[in-house]
């Protein structure tokens, strides 16, 4: 199924439900106390967005997996899928980024796995191992690829469209995460990263990093 509306089809429950008490409240004497419902209705339109993108054709390059602000660029040990050294990218997206999930290179989809956990707020570095996530494993040209969907202390929820056996796209939706949280990246040592802590990035738009061999 394709995911490609202006409003994430998980959205239309939490836009509904503010909007309906909103228009009861407008016909009761208490009309101007839907304000508030009607700004909830507005904002979650807001959050839920799914704008277009257009990421490159350069199979070398990689793009972000979502929208945000690095947090973090630096080489670690991954033991869960690359079982290597890897240069991990983290973009943490706050209530205000959109929160659809790209998929950072061309790949087909080999692993997928849920983890249960805590929900610590997602700029902290102890999010990564004890909060509830979602990992993505693809198989690039370039080797295996680490996608980490990491819930927070708003979000509550990830959400993750494709199966094992898909062959995905680069900048293709794959997932949403609800309310602020963060996006890790796994990349093989040989990529090369284009962006620093503190840089903000667009999900499937932004170069993060290239190979170069």
């Amino acid at each position: 199924m394709k995911h490609d509306s202006l409003i994430a089809r998980e959205g239309w429950v939490l836009i509904a439900i503010p909007a309906v008490i909103a228009i009861i409240i407008s016909l009761t004497a208490y009309y101007k106390w839907s304000l508030i419902f009607w700004f909830l209705t507005l904002f979650c339109v807001f959050f839920f967005r799914n704008p277009k993108r257009v990421s490159t054709r350069d199979s070398s390059l990689v793009v972000a997996p979502a929208d945000g602000k690095v947090m973090d660029v630096q080489r670690v040990k991954e033991d869960k899928y690359l079982h290597d050294e890897a240069l991990r990218i983290r973009i943490f997206l706050s209530l205000f980024n959109v929160h659809i999930n790209r998929v950072p290179v061309a790949g087909q989809v080999e692993w997928i796995e849920k983890r249960g956990g805590l929900f610590i707020a997602a700029n902290k570095p102890e999010a990564s191992e004890k909060n509830a996530c979602n990992y993505l494993g693809l198989v690039s040209e370039y080797g295996r690829i680490l996608v980490v969907q990491i819930t927070g202390l708003i979000a509550r929820r990830v959400v993750c469209w494709v199966n094992p056996g898909e062959q995905l796209t680069i900048g293709e939706r794959f997932g949403l995460i609800r309310f602020g949280s963060c996006t890790e990246l796994y990349l093989p040592v040989s990529a090369e990263p284009m962006v620093k802590p503190g840089d903000k990035v667009k999900g499937g738009e932004t170069v993060v990093a290239r190979f170069t061999e």
